[in-house]
């Protein structure tokens, strides 16, 4: 994914300069309004006004793209080159990938939300397009040949009276550092105009991943490089007293480190720098607390911020008068870990006054300012790397583990890897936070909706807001994000795939079958009934002619349910269909359909793959993962107690990609999983007719709703 030519690059460089730095090549640059506000210091790292993408035309007439986006699974670095390839008309295999290089690539916030396609394509099509125009521009000049009698094929500029006379990107380029404006408007082609988006193709770093030749940012080594092990503290609230280092600096090459609050164990060999943190005699103060699994939400509740409205309409007096049924149901969810299959990692080497981490990160960026202000070092002496990323979910927006290798790589005066074990990622892991949403809600005597008040508790607001012609509602966020006001939780909490969506997805969807049932009628024509959005309706439509959906009212004792609804600008259909074991509690997912509509799909194949990982990411949340501590102490730090999905788990996974005249593509990363919760619970409630109000939806929940 990395290459070592370092001619290409992207700082606050002047003209001069940077044509020096790109050497060979046409370098096309073009300017457009920022979609997100810029930090001061990276505003003066642009060569010209403000750069969103950036790519070179090499002598030999590769391409390569410069992005700042990283990848992590998610499979952008096959269909970015799709989209620059459809623009500039050269192969796919012709394109370079470089991502996530501070020094290399442009200023990006962090690969998250589904944005890379939906924010960045568009701008690297654009990118692609004027450098096309440009390269046409100096092919006339060349051939003597009108600009509007050329055109492009594979990389070659051709007359298109004479398909003899033709001039390659890479003639064009040889042995010439050309900067050049590109014209200020160039379109991008219609969907009429696709070669390339829009075709499956398999993933380019398929095959060295599953050959082992991948590079993660564990499996760089450098000359000299220590391995640090690092002292964790028996809880989040402990706070350490005393520390005798002195069994453990008594072992050969060992070194112990103590920066404020950062002790590690360095040494040449990772084993040996494993059994000297052993030796390490700290002394803990840790105070009393009665938070768990079970009191958190009671905690959460007690502790809540102020309410922020999110969406409104008529009066919910009104609704009530209107109302002849009224339903309330608390729903809950636990703390969720990101469990990653790569830990976190970073190696970081300070030479000649500069540091350069290679960090398992999703904001590269984020953490060359988190080096800078910690450390005390100019933008320009701080380089990050990301290489491959083995699984983010949000949970690596944060890269501690890149600045403890900084921090001790300086002080160290060698290169230091810091490789978080399996016990180390659940403890300092971000947790999806536990969370409460409450809804009351009410049908006329004609089973239509009256009214619907809905308050949502440290979710955030993401997918809070019903899509359903309800007259008479209110939607309110108790803590607008994820994270919630300091103290609130006993450890760190933050994004998770599709953050806020799931815990909201789960109570949503479940009243509104709730309400069907109330009213009678069959969950798919209620929900048909109450929406107006054509890409809501096209997606169950979808979802239920791919599933073989029979109307029925519930519970039918079939264990069918369904569920939709919209994230990263995607609508998403799911039905399933599951069993229970009545006397274990056990939920089997025996077949699951999902429909989505994400605009345009640049590579079927890789959506596809995504909303598979989605469906089973979800049955994790859904039905097994769970954390469980006592205070600031987390009793889950593996996998022989915090459980994933296992592939005896997985159903049939049927997927409808929607064939959509929305010419923007949208996010596909995330949209899939956020309906599990919901069509889960609700194809129980039709096999048992017994609704499961927390989540994960575990065999002991089960039997305690059956009895109940």
């Amino acid at each position: 994914m990395y290459d070592d030519d370092s001619r290409a690059g992207f700082g606050a460089f002047s003209r001069r300069s940077f044509l020096k730095r790109v050497g060979g090549g046409v370098v096309v640059l073009f300017t457009t309004v920022p979609r997100f506000s810029l930090a001061a210091e990276e505003v003066t790292t642009r060569v010209e006004s403000d750069f969103n993408a950036y790519l070179r035309i090499g002598e030999d007439g590769r391409v390569t793209c410069f992005t700042g986006k990283i990848e992590m699974g998610q499979g952008v670095m096959t269909s970015l080159p799709q989209m620059l390839a459809e623009e500039l008309d050269v192969a796919v295999d012709a394109i370079d990938m470089v991502m996530g290089d501070t020094d290399r690539c442009p200023f990006d916030q962090g690969t998250w939300g589904s944005l890379s396609t939906r924010v960045f394509g568009p701008e690297l099509r654009a990118a692609g397009a004027k450098a096309r125009a440009v390269l046409i521009e100096l092919a006339s000049e060349q051939l003597g040949v009108p600009v509007k009698r050329l055109a492009v094929e594979d990389g070659v500029v051709y007359d298109t009276a004479d398909r003899g006379k033709n001039i390659t990107y890479a003639a064009l380029t040889k042995g010439r550092a050309v900067l050049r404006e590109a014209p200020s408007t160039v379109p991008v082609k219609t969907a009429a105009q696709y070669k390339v988006m829009g075709t499956a193709l398999k993933r380019r770093d398929a095959l060295e991943k599953v050959t082992g030749k991948a590079q993660y940012a564990g499996d760089i080594k450098l000359p000299g490089m220590l391995h640090a092990r690092l002292l964790r503290p028996p809880a989040h609230d402990a706070r350490l007293k005393s520390l005798d280092t002195s069994a453990a600096e008594a072992v050969a090459g060992v070194k112990v480190i103590r920066d404020g609050d950062l002790v590690a164990v360095l040494h040449a060999r990772r084993e040996v720098a494993d059994r000297a943190l052993a030796l390490l005699k700290p002394e803990y103060a840790r105070p009393e607390s009665q938070l768990t699994e079970r009191t958190i939400y009671d905690h959460l509740l007690s502790v809540a911020p102020k309410g922020v409205p999110v969406a409104s309409g008529g009066s919910l007096a009104e609704g009530e008068r209107q109302a002849a049924e009224v339903i309330e149901e608390t729903y809950l969810n636990a703390y969720v870990a990101h469990a990653p299959m790569e830990p976190h990692v970073a190696l970081a080497s300070f030479s000649d006054g500069k540091m350069t981490v290679w960090a398992s990160t999703q904001s590269p960026f984020g953490l060359r300012r988190e080096i800078m202000s910690t450390l005390g070092l100019a933008r320009e002496k701080v380089r990050v790397i990301t290489p491959f990323v083995g699984g983010g979910f949000g949970g690596k927006g944060e890269s501690p583990q890149g600045l403890q290798a900084a921090r001790l790589a300086r002080i160290a005066g060698k290169p230091v890897q810091v490789f978080w074990t399996r016990e180390d990622e659940f403890f300092w892991d971000s947790y999806r936070p536990a969370a409460i949403v409450k809804i009351r809600s009410g049908l006329t005597r004609a089973g239509a909706p009256a009214f619907w008040d809905y308050r949502v508790y440290f979710a955030g607001a993401r997918g809070s807001a019903q899509p359903y012609g309800i007259p008479n509602h209110r939607t309110v966020a108790y803590g607008r994000n994820w994270v919630g006001p300091p103290g609130s939780h006993p450890f760190a909490t933050g994004a998770w795939r599709a953050p806020g969506a799931n815990t909201n997805m789960f109570a949503l969807e479940q009243q509104i079958d709730i309400m069907a049932a109330k009213a009678g009628v069959d969950p798919l024509e209620f929900r048909l009934r109450h929406l107006s959005d054509p890409k809501y309706i096209g997606v169950l439509k979808a979802a239920a002619s791919k599933f073989g959906w029979t109307p029925a009212k519930g519970p039918s004792g079939r264990g069918v349910g369904v569920a939709c609804g919209f994230d990263a600008d995607t609508a998403v259909a799911t039905m399933a269909e599951v069993e229970v074991d009545r006397n274990s509690g056990q939920i089997e997912v025996k077949r699951v359909v999902c429909a989505q509509d994400m605009g345009l799909v640049v590579n079927p194949e890789g959506a596809t793959l995504q909303m598979e990982g989605c469906i089973t990411m979800g049955l994790g949340y859904v039905l097994t993962e769970e954390l469980h501590f006592k205070g600031g102490e987390i009793l889950d730090l593996n996998f022989d107690r915090y459980r994933l999905p296992l592939f005896s788990m997985l159903p049939e996974i049927e997927t409808v990609l929607i064939d959509s005249a929305d010419p923007a593509p949208h996010g596909g990363g995330e949209p899939a999983i956020v309906t599990m919760g919901a069509v889960i619970a609700n194809a129980v409630f039709d096999a048992t007719g017994v609704r499961l109000f927390e989540l994960p939806m575990t065999p002991q929940r089960v039997k305690e709703a059956l009895a109940a």
